[in-house]
């Protein structure tokens, strides 16, 4: 029962037993920590600035088209580069964009331009060191243990979305928003001495110059030639395209529930509740071989809990719709991204994961996109009603269309040798 029990909860094996992934983990969950604090300063000191919610939508345009263009980048200097270098780097710039940040911020900046350009900045360097930094748990981590290690990072994030936005009021309230900026340059050097600690990783399979072979030059080429990768990024892109909630959530929240800002950030908090929830009762889906169905599975469970929510009349309906939705995205996320890393070549590891952060990112902003656009034509319920909906319709081709996703199963932990046979007399005598 013990070990039943054990096998259901958070598998803290990559924890336990391997310093330099403790040392990413730390890192990693600091940085996000920090940028959730400084992601509630940026949205309150625009909205300062100019008052308009065209202002606070040009932050989506200035982190969003950098982390598409530079995140492309990104993944060829990974495949080209020594990894931790690249990440070493791009960390360092995200410190100085940080502490950029609160230098503005220090000395009463009335521009939004060179706010949102630094905002830019930092992103820059985020994207550009993000494909680098997706290849570091498989090359840190036995092939079983990826899983789990991925679980873990997504349970530190969910826990900082649902403190970040807190722990930002209490410092803006009480140091400004320089104060909410300088935690995110201390959280920031917190993550860049965690890389620093790390052992070299260059490409494997490359040559002196780093250039992979000609058949597999380009991310995109090298996930179309491969259905388990095309696979899951398409079922991840069919989960966020078509049923990203997020844009509606404050139109939900006038129609339906009086328009009370505590409701609206219930919502949030109860996809982070969900997020949260799965992450620690992961130990059932990391252990899991048949890793292609059990995203599947969650990328479909996501899009009809999203669906209910477009149906749901009470409140606690509503929010027990979101953190079915929550728990579920946690669980294609870590399932995915760990099929992904696995099934990569690591000379192409780079740009791949460049292809998945930019689907990752482009994805849930263009669903939003497209979920405001046919609720100001219809109405939300139906948007998201539709949207859900479609998403399991394209999970489903998916599903159907895509056998190596449907039948793949994870590495096994790796056998340990047989022990040594005992030296006979004679032998003994030569010893």
């Amino acid at each position: 029962m013990k070990g039943s029990a054990g096998r259901t909860f958070l598998d803290t094996r990559p924890l336990r037993g391997n310093q330099p992934f403790r040392d990413l983990w730390i890192g990693t969950s600091a940085s996000q920590l920090g940028g959730q604090t400084a992601n509630v300063a940026v949205l309150a000191q625009v909205w300062e600035l100019t008052g308009s919610p065209v202002g606070t939508g040009a932050i989506g345009l200035a982190t969003g088209l950098p982390m598409v263009l530079f995140g492309l980048l990104g993944g060829s200097l990974a495949d080209a580069h020594d990894r931790r270098t690249v990440v070493r780097a791009t960390t360092a710039g995200q410190v100085l964009a940080a502490a950029g940040l609160c230098a503005q911020a220090q000395a009463d900046n009335r521009s939004v331009l060179l706010l949102l350009a630094l905002i830019a900045v930092g992103t820059s360097c985020g994207a550009l060191g993000a494909p680098a930094r997706r290849t570091f748990p498989v090359r840190l981590l036995p092939g079983d243990q990826v899983a789990a290690g991925l679980a873990l990072t997504n349970v530190s994030f969910q826990v900082a979305m649902l403190a970040g936005p807190a722990l930002a009021g209490l410092i803006i309230a009480g140091w400004g928003f320089s104060g909410a900026y300088a935690a995110q340059a201390l959280a920031v050097t917190v993550a860049l001495l965690a890389v620093a600690r790390l052992p070299a990783m260059r490409p494997e399979g490359t040559d002196a110059a780093g250039s992979g072979s000609r058949t597999e030059r380009g991310g995109l080429l090298i996930v179309l030639r491969r259905p388990t990768l095309w696979g899951s990024m398409a079922t991840d892109l069919s989960a966020t395209l078509l049923a990203m909630p997020i844009a509606l959530f404050p139109l939900v929240n006038e129609s339906r529930f009086g328009g009370d800002p505590r409701t609206l950030g219930l919502f949030l908090s109860a996809v982070a509740v969900g997020g949260i929830t799965a992450g620690l009762l992961s130990g059932t889906v990391t252990r899991r071989r048949r890793a292609g169905l059990v995203q599947l599975s969650a990328a479909g469970i996501w899009g009809l809990a999203l669906a209910c929510f477009g149906l749901a009349g009470p409140l606690w309906l509503a929010l027990g719709c979101l953190a079915v939705a929550g728990a579920a995205d946690t669980v294609s996320v870590v399932t995915r991204s760990a099929l992904i890393q696995l099934e990569t070549p690591d000379a192409c590891r780079g740009r791949v994961s460049s292809v998945e952060h930019v689907i990752g990112v482009a994805g849930p902003e263009l669903g939003n996109f497209r979920g405001g656009l046919v609720a100001s034509a219809t109405s939300a319920s139906f948007s998201l009603v539709s949207g859900g909906l479609s998403a399991v319709l394209a999970i489903a081709a998916v599903y159907a269309t895509n056998t190596p996703l449907r039948a793949y199963r994870a590495p096994t932990a790796p056998e340990k040798p047989p022990a040594p046979k005992p030296l006979t007399p004679a032998q003994a005598a030569i010893e």
